[in-house]
């Protein structure tokens, strides 16, 4: 006499939607108050139809750092992440980073200091293991 073992059916798992995870504000790249005004400055001084690009290249003294530039939004990828900021009493303005990029800064806070020293745009960011005395520059 044989034994049949009967194989439960296997079902596949219901297809779910990929997890995103955003900052607090809905966006990978979170930016200050302070930030957002001077950005806001900025991009109304470059003229019409400009975004902002961030992104990291190689080099710099920990291996990697940030790159900023306004670009015109023809220059948009259809790949770029594009993030809306509004500024309080200010004009909404655009970043688009690049999906390489955002993988080394996704999570980094931008914020912008007047000091007479260490002043300027900052950047936080959470991936690095490793940063330099001048801020722009990290590892991962």
């Amino acid at each position: 006499m044989t034994a049949e073992t009967a194989i439960p059916e296997q079902t596949a798992a219901p297809s779910q939607p990929p997890i995103t995870h955003t900052g607090k504000d809905g966006k990978g790249i979170l930016i200050t108050e302070p930030a957002m005004k001077q950005l806001a400055t900025l991009i109304n001084q470059q003229g019409e139809n400009k975004v902002l690009r961030v992104g990291v290249r190689s080099g710099g003294c920990s291996g990697m750092s940030y790159t900023m530039d306004f670009v015109d939004a023809a220059a948009i990828r259809d790949d770029d992440e594009r993030y809306e900021y509004a500024p309080a009493g200010g004009p909404t303005f655009t970043v688009v980073c690049d999906p390489k990029s955002l993988l080394y800064i996704y999570g980094m806070q931008l914020d912008f200091s007047t000091a007479l020293i260490g002043g300027g745009f900052n950047f936080t960011n959470p991936n690095a293991t490793q940063t330099c005395g001048c801020g722009s520059s990290f590892a991962v």
